[in-house]
């Protein structure tokens, strides 16, 4: 039997995943990240992008917005500014997002100018992404 480890995924509005997971890829702020059992230890924030979770024969995929990420031998814990599944992203949900990037990027000043702009250019890349 192959190992598993603990995965959880919970966002301001709900608790979206708690199950035996063998690996979960992360859009971690300096890059995707593939958290699997006995990883080594560490904390990350999160990027806007998708989480990817792999259990057995099942993928399943969520759009998260930003929000932070540890990961330790025994399992990963996402908490995100907003999370949806994949299938659940919609047009109206990433232009809201968006919106609310720009309006940090506009009232940011010196190194949170250069954070809210990435954010800015992750969003954007996701609605690209999606087709939407």
């Amino acid at each position: 039997m192959a190992e598993t480890m603990q995965f959880d995924l919970v966002s301001p509005e709900a608790k979206l995943a708690s199950e035996l997971v063998d690996s979960v890829s992360i859009p971690g702020a300096e890059g995707d990240i593939v958290a699997m059992p006995n990883h080594t230890p560490f904390l990350t924030t999160l990027r806007p992008g998708f989480i990817t979770v792999t259990a057995g024969s099942n993928v399943t995929e969520y759009l998260v917005t930003g929000g932070f990420a540890e990961v330790s031998a025994e399992g990963a814990s996402v908490l995100a500014e907003q999370a949806v599944l994949k299938a659940d992203v919609t047009l109206e949900l990433l232009a809201a997002s968006l919106a609310q990037a720009e309006e940090a990027l506009e009232a940011a000043h010196d190194e949170a100018v250069v954070a809210a702009a990435k954010q800015v250019n992750d969003l954007k890349t996701l609605t690209e992404q999606l087709g939407l």
